[in-house]
């Protein structure tokens, strides 16, 4: 009874449908990518109509078209089990990669007292952190992915959300709201040289 019981499991495994090629873990996970990614949106299409600045603006717009065919393909290959109608794409950001350093007095960070202070320096935090959140969250799914595809594609979109988390911190700090500490020289210099190369161990094969 026992052996035949085995046998049934293992042909049923044998013959399970792609779209229910997934461990649970997996299920969960991508369960809250998914999640997460429509609270994203929401939050960009809850913005957008505050947004001052042009260069934000088209920061934004750009990045929810992206962030939304990025979800339905994941949705897709999550549902089926399969390739996507596309692979993953890489977001390419529009601005320089030049970042401005150094501390400048200010007034400081405070809780707003009301919504009438919104403004495009909240804003922007808003949105950055919807894709530091969207990379911790894929990174862990990724982790926990059986399905091939799935896994693929949530490693692929990782990526992705950097470039756009890296691109908000660009125009954050291009406006001063993004503030860059540095070490002293000597301190950096001290720290920069404080690894060296490494060799192969003696035991270890080529």
């Amino acid at each position: 009874m026992e052996n035949q019981f085995m046998n049934q499991s293992q042909g049923m495994q044998g013959n399970m449908p792609m779209s229910m090629n997934h461990g649970a873990h997996e299920v969960l996970d991508v369960h809250e990518v998914l999640s997460a990614a429509i609270g994203a949106m929401n939050t960009f299409i809850f913005f957008r109509p505050h947004v001052q600045d042009p260069e934000l603006l088209n920061i934004l717009d750009r990045q929810y078209a992206f962030m939304l065919d990025e979800y339905n393909i994941t949705a897709e290959c999550f549902k089926t089990g399969q390739d996507p109608s596309h692979p993953t794409r890489s977001y390419k950001m529009q601005m320089g990669n030049d970042s401005k350093y150094g501390l400048s007095p200010g007034q400081p960070k405070q809780p707003m007292q009301s919504a009438n202070e919104i403004n495009d320096g909240i804003i922007s935090g808003f949105l950055l952190s919807c894709h530091k959140m969207g990379a911790a969250g894929k990174t862990q799914a990724a982790l926990e992915a059986t399905n091939p595809v799935v896994r693929r594609v949530l490693q692929d979109s990782i990526p992705n959300c950097i470039e756009m988390a890296y691109e908000l911190s660009l125009w954050q700090n291009k406006q001063g709201l993004y503030q860059i500490p540095q070490l002293a020289p000597q301190d950096m210099q001290t720290m920069l040289n404080m690894y060296g190369m490494a060799q192969k161990a003696k035991d270890m094969p080529n």
